[in-house]
Order: C-alpha cells, then sequence, then structure tokens
C-alpha cells in the first residue's frame, strides 16, 4: 500500500491539485490515511459534490478543462491527485470492480470519487451485461453501486449452467443476469416427440433489489406469483435453493389439480390421451418424486464441453427421444478417439449423469445399399463383426501393454520394437481419421431397418457418416446395467441418431441453440473432473 501511496503522490508533502495550498498542509496528511475495507459495498466513502459534478459533465458530453495536460504551475502531473476528478472517473471506471476496494484504501480522496455512480454503471454494463437505463434506480434510491455490491457481485458464482439433484430425473438450469435481475430458468425439452421444436423454459427463482439494504431472493414455483425464498452457496460449484412459502406451490383442486396441470406443460397432452399403460407409470412417478422437492434443491455447476478442430461435429447439448420416458437432455462430448453422450436429465432406467451411448470414431461402419439396409439382420451382421473387431484389437492393445511393461524391466535389453509398431499405428489411425473426415463431408441414403422403432418418423433421409458404437441400457433402478452393440447416425452438424441394436430402437438427437453465458469450462481437465463427478453423483 506504501508503494500505491508513493506512485500515486499520495502524502503530506502532496495534495489534490483542486485544493489550494493552505488546504495541503491542513489535510494532506487526512488524505493519505489508507482504508482497510475491501467490499465492492464499501468502495466509496460519502457522497462529494466535487467529484458528482464532475461525473455529470462526463454523462454530458461536456469537454474536460484544459488543465488536464498540465499539473500546478504549468508543469505535466506528477501524481493521478493532480488529475481532475472526471478524468479519474473515466480511468477508475475502466478497471475490474473487484480491483475497485483496493484502490478505494489508498486514500479518502480515491474513496470519495469511487461514489461517483458513473464509474459503477459502466462495470455494470461490461462485466455483467446490465443494459438497463440505470438512471431510473435513482427514484427508488438504489445506486448503481448498490446493484453492483449487492446483487450482481455477490451473486456472480451461481451465474452458469447447472443440474439439480432430483434424484434419476436431473434437470438443467441457466443462471443469467436478466436486466436488473438475477433469474435461474429451468430448461425443459419441447413435448415428445418433437424433438427439433425450441427448448421451453421457466423461471425457478429471481433476485433483485428492492431496498438498498440487501438483495431479496424470490420462489418463482407454482402458479401464484413471487414468494419469499432462500438461497445459500454451500461451496464452489454448488449452491441450494429453499422456498419459505411453499403453500403458494398449492392448487385449491388438491394434488389431482395440481397433476393435471403439471402434465399439459410437461407433456402437452392429458392423461387420457395417452394410451400406454407403461408410459402412465412413468409420468405419474416422475411427478410423484419430483414434486415432493417443493423447489428446495441442490444444484451442482456443469460445463459446455470444449471444442477443438478435429472435433466430427460441434460438441453440445442436444436433446433425444428415449420412448416411454420422452425426450431427454444429453451432452456431446469429444475425447481423442471416444465421443461420449452423457445424460443431463435422466429417467429411472438410466439416471442423470451416466453415459447413454459412446461412439467409436477409429471404426466407422459401411452401411449397405438403401434396400439390403431395410433387412435388420444385415445391419446386425455389420455391427456384431465390428464389435469382434474391436474385442480383438483391445485384447491385442492389453497384450502390446503387458510385453512392453515386461521390456521395461529388463533394464539390459535394448528397446523393444513396439515402440516403431506404436508409431505406425498411430500414422494409420492419423490416415483412418483424414479419411473419416473425408467420408463425413458426404452424403448417402438411410433408412432405418424394418421392424427398428422410432418416437419420431420425421427423421433424415440422407446421413454423412456411420460409426460403431455401445449403448447403456439397465432394467428400473439402473439394475444390471450393461453396453450393448449399436450405431451411431451423423446426419448433418446439429442432428444425429443411434439405432440400439438389443432394443431394436432408435433415438433422435437435436442441438439446443441456446447460448449459454458463463457455462465454459476453464480447462480440459475441469470438465473431464465435472463429466466424472456427475457420473459418480449418478451412480
Amino acid at each position: 500500500m506504501a508503494v500505491c501511496a508513493r506512485l500515486c503522490g499520495v502524502g503530506p508533502a502532496r495534495g489534490c491539485r483542486r485544493r489550494s495550498a493552505a488546504r495541503e498542509q491542513r489535510r494532506g496528511a487526512a488524505d493519505s490515511e489508507p482504508d482497510t475495507d475491501t467490499d465492492p459495498e464499501e468502495a466509496g466513502g460519502g457522497g462529494v459534490t466535487e467529484d458528482e459534478e464532475a461525473a455529470e459533465r462526463i454523462e454530458g458530453g461536456r469537454p474536460l478543462p484544459p488543465s488536464v495536460e498540465a499539473g500546478p504551475g504549468g508543469r505535466a502531473p506528477l501524481s493521478l491527485l493532480e488529475l481532475p476528478p472526471e478524468l479519474l472517473v473515466q480511468i477508475f471506471g475502466s478497471l475490474p470492480g473487484t480491483d475497485l476496494p483496493s484502490l478505494a484504501r489508498v486514500c479518502t480522496t480515491f474513496r470519495r470519487i469511487l461514489r461517483t455512480d458513473t464509474i459503477w454503471r459502466r462495470r455494470c454494463r461490461e462485466e455483467y451485461g446490465v443494459c438497463e437505463n440505470l438512471r431510473k434506480l435513482e427514484i427508488t434510491g438504489v445506486s448503481c453501486r448498490d446493484v453492483y455490491a449487492k446483487l450482481l457481485h455477490r451473486y456472480r458464482h451461481i451465474l452458469g449452467l447447472w443440474q439439480p439433484d432430483i434424484g434419476p430425473y436431473g434437470g438443467l438450469l441457466n443462471v443469467v443476469v436478466d436486466g436488473l435481475f438475477i433469474i435461474g430458468w429451468m430448461y425443459l425439452p419441447p413435448h415428445d416427440p418433437h424433438v427439433d421444436d425450441p427448448m421451453r423454459f421457466k423461471p425457478l427463482f429471481r433476485i433483485h433489489l428492492m431496498e438498498r439494504k440487501c438483495a431479496t431472493v424470490e420462489c418463482m414455483y407454482g402458479h401464484k406469483g413471487p414468494h419469499n425464498g432462500h438461497i445459500q452457496i454451500v461451496k464452489k460449484d454448488e449452491f441450494s435453493t429453499k422456498c419459505n412459502q411453499t403453500d403458494h406451490h398449492r392448487m385449491s383442486g388438491g394434488r389431482q389439480e395440481e397433476f393435471r396441470t403439471w402434465l399439459r406443460e410437461e407433456w402437452g397432452r392429458t392423461l387420457e390421451d395417452i394410451f400406454h399403460e407403461h408410459m402412465q407409470e412413468l409420468i405419474l412417478m416422475k411427478f410423484i418424486y419430483t414434486s415432493q422437492y417443493d423447489n428446495c434443491l441442490t444444484y451442482r455447476r456443469i460445463y459446455l464441453p470444449p471444442s477443438s478442430p478435429e472435433d466430427l461435429i460441434q460438441p453440445g447439448l442436444f436433446k433425444g427421444t428415449y420412448g416411454s420416458h420422452g425426450l431427454e437432455i444429453v451432452m456431446l462430448s469429444f475425447h481423442g478417439k471416444k465421443a461420449k453422450g452423457t445424460k443431463i436429465t435422466g429417467d429411472p432406467n438410466i439416471p442423470a449423469g451416466q453415459q447413454t451411448v459412446e461412439i467409436d470414431l477409429a471404426h466407422p461402419l459401411q452401411l449397405p445399399d438403401i434396400e439390403n439396409l431395410r433387412d435388420f439382420s444385415e445391419l446386425s451382421r455389420i455391427v456384431l463383426e465390428v464389435q469382434e473387431q474391436v474385442r480383438r484389437e483391445e485384447q491385442e492393445r492389453e497384450q502390446c501393454q503387458k510385453e512392453e511393461e515386461h521390456s521395461q524391466q529388463a533394464a539390459s535389453q535394448p528397446a523393444s520394437p513396439l515402440g516403431g509398431e506404436g508409431a505406425e499405428g498411430e500414422e494409420t489411425a492419423a490416415g483412418a481419421e483424414g479419411t473419416t473426415q473425408d467420408k463425413a463431408s458426404a452424403s448417402q441414403p438411410f433408412v432405418l431397418p424394418m421392424g427398428v422403432i422410432s418416437r419420431n418418423e420425421d427423421y433424415p433421409r440422407t446421413c454423412r457418416i456411420c460409426f460403431y458404437g455401445t449403448g447403456l441400457i439397465a432394467g428400473h433402478g439402473f439394475t444390471s446395467p450393461e453396453r450393448t452393440p449399436g450405431v451411431f447416425v451423423l446426419f448433418d452438424d446439429d442432428r444425429f441418431g443411434f439405432i440400439w441394436l438389443e432394443l431394436k430402437s432408435f433415438s433422435l438427437y437435436s442441438r439446443i441453440k441456446v447460448s449459454f453465458q458463463n457455462a465454459q469450462a476453464p480447462s480440459r481437465e475441469a470438465f473431464d473432473e465435472m463429466l466424472k463427478n456427475i457420473q459418480s453423483l449418478a451412480t
């Protein structure tokens, strides 16, 4: 802090350019007193008329005085304190808001200037995208500094994408700054089976400033409007919500009316429209399970998958068909020669967090002509042959690893030739990857084999390329899980499909075209750790 004071020219021998020499001697020492408060909420002291007038000059477009370029006696300024306040407002406004509390500790002059709302209005706009007319806040007595410190800065850690802990069902929550509010939007897939329709969303909570004291948290669940809620940041990348007035979630018609309303919102239909008995049971089970939480939930942060130029398509979030379970949200990510589809929402069979499909990008499939493709047994034969090939290759890799470990233990022996073979294998794999990328740019006719069930018959009739893959299936309650062979079908940049051979079923996936903010992983390692964590929680 002493270094900062010297750089800024703070001390008993220096003072503000705008003060007289006599005032410098009387108040110079007071101006040099450091301030120990580091909270953005305290970055500034009492209001100063000089600084407010300076801010008004800047906002009104009035030119800066000529004294900016010269200090006392016509010399160049040697200290920040010799600059006019309106220029300091511009300088301080360009700094990150988190740095301003340290600046306020330098001296009381800086602290007074940091009371200028122009600085905080700019920080709200540039750091959090608040484009509202913040001047209207003056009517309510709330300053831009209050908005920054008590709302945006305080709750900055909950912005981004989150997965709620709702048993096997999961979910996708996006917390954003929306005007002068922070709102948690729950994203829902479109109604089954319209996988290409846009996502639906509804607010679960919101935070805003009602008065200068503190931010107000409101629960938005139910149909009776906003009511009192609470948010607690449990730890890094985890927070919880609680509704303090759950009676607002109840309806006059009781549970039956609540169920009918939920069914229309969740499925876009009535129970009488659903003739499949097993599907009715699954829907009723989900309503009973999810409604018991009453919006009292714990959320864990999730990241969007990182991308690279070598990826087959842009990774991201997709909505896919899952038979009687309806549409679910899946995250597609690439990991070298593998691609993984991880469930963000799930069901009692395969819960959220589990890896629903895995694609082996090193084994593209050559589909038969369109007539033979209609024969399920022909497609099954091709896939099972590749499955056997993959099994042999895995055995060979394990054998090579054992031999390499054995050769490393024999220090006196010359280097094993396996290194050369490995390099050759890498070159072959690289060549195969180039061929795969070339094939992916072309298109070929596609049709589902006879007997394969699809919830959506409006699937594309041409595809770019197909790969061998495996899909995860299990009994109710995630019992007896196993990976079974299947076919990954890439239709275009935004749609792909998966044929589950054992189930004779087809899932169609369509990209979620929403620009999510604050959702990028800080690193590939952080993303991989996130995937591992949500899978371990699901297990």
